[in-house]
């Protein structure tokens, strides 16, 4: 009985260390490979006006003031602390969002709505552009990016600069908010866009484009008028007028209607500047004030109803959907 109860006790003992020894021998699970690998990178390195810049992914508290921005951030559901509301669209989702602060025009703006945010980022662009440095003083604990897209740094490519700006703009979004798969298809549609833009236009027909302010038609000159002067360089369009001393004036040059008439164009190109402004008290529709401008009637352009429209947001909502859209509509138009 003994030697059965010793058995037993020995046998229990081999299992238990057995089981001590199994445990001393178990390894941790490896934390390099795979694991590593599915890790986010805390911060992106991207290269805005000024140089490069360590940017957070995916910042909590984010303020943007750059117009070509709010689109593509509001498309991809990020949400906004601080923006500059009497210059965006009325429908904007920020304009709307009562929980978003106002940080007012570029002209007056109130950059302790900025500070009081406490940001992680803040986008700077287009015309809060000179501000960078007393936001950066502002808030230096934010990364401060400058994603203005500067057309006339070139003078011989306008063009050049729009799309490239729009371009590297919007990958650099995709970075820091993690929409690279988002970002590159909105780059391969805008690409596109242009190629069917270039193919649609003949090569001859000559082009007017104009901004329409207050009633007012000006002269959108080629190359370096509002919106529509880097479009010249970008289609190889064929101007129907070209004066000396243009300008980048957001209502356009004073070149009379009877000039614009007289280079009887065959396409028209408007921007409706009141369109997108939401405080103009004077608003006359574009369409309305080509259509009775008599000096207009007898031009190819009116008389074939080759007039294109930019979006209505346009001079509020410079984004790379924007120029998307109004591309797409020179490939339909044009080639028609």
């Amino acid at each position: 009985m003994k030697k059965f109860k010793f058995t037993i006790f020995m046998a229990i003992l081999v299992v238990m260390l057995a089981a001590c020894s199994n445990s001393s021998n178990e390894t941790k699970p490896e934390t390099n490979g795979t694991a590593k690998e599915a890790a986010k990178p805390a911060t992106v390195q991207i290269t805005d006006a000024h140089g490069t810049v360590d940017v957070p992914v995916n910042p909590k508290t984010v303020v943007a003031l750059d117009n070509r921005t709010f689109e593509t951030l509001a498309d991809w559901n990020i949400e906004l602390a601080a923006v500059p509301k009497p210059v965006m669209p009325a429908d904007s989702p920020y304009v709307t969002n009562e929980k978003v602060k106002d940080v007012g025009n570029h002209r007056e703006p109130n950059l302790e709505v900025i500070a009081a945010a406490n940001p992680d980022l803040v986008i700077v662009g287009q015309r809060f552009a000179g501000h960078y440095e007393d936001i950066k003083k502002l808030v230096p604990e934010a990364a401060v990016i400058d994603l203005n897209v500067d057309i006339s740094k070139d003078a011989e490519k306008p063009g050049e600069n729009l799309v490239n700006g729009l371009k590297n703009s919007t990958i650099t979004l995709g970075k820091i908010f993690d929409k690279n798969e988002e970002a590159n298809k909105l780059v391969a549609d805008f690409d596109k866009a242009i190629a069917d833009a270039k193919a649609a236009y003949n090569g001859k027909d000559k082009v007017m484009s104009v901004i329409v302010s207050g009633g007012d038609i000006g002269y959108s000159a080629p190359r370096s008028g509002r919106v529509w002067g880097p479009m010249y360089e970008i289609f190889g369009w064929t101007p129907a007028l070209e004066v000396k001393a243009s300008s980048t004036d957001h209502q356009g040059d004073e070149i009379s209607v009877e000039a614009i008439a007289q280079s009887n164009p065959d396409w028209i190109f408007v921007l409706d500047r009141d369109a997108a402004v939401s405080g103009e008290t004077n608003k006359v529709p574009a369409q309305d004030v080509i259509d009775k401008s008599p000096a207009l009637q007898k031009t190819t352009a009116v008389s074939k109803g080759n007039i294109v429209y930019a979006p209505a947001d346009t001079y509020t909502n410079e984004s790379i959907q924007t120029y998307l859209e109004l591309f797409q509509n020179f490939a339909n138009t044009l080639g028609k």
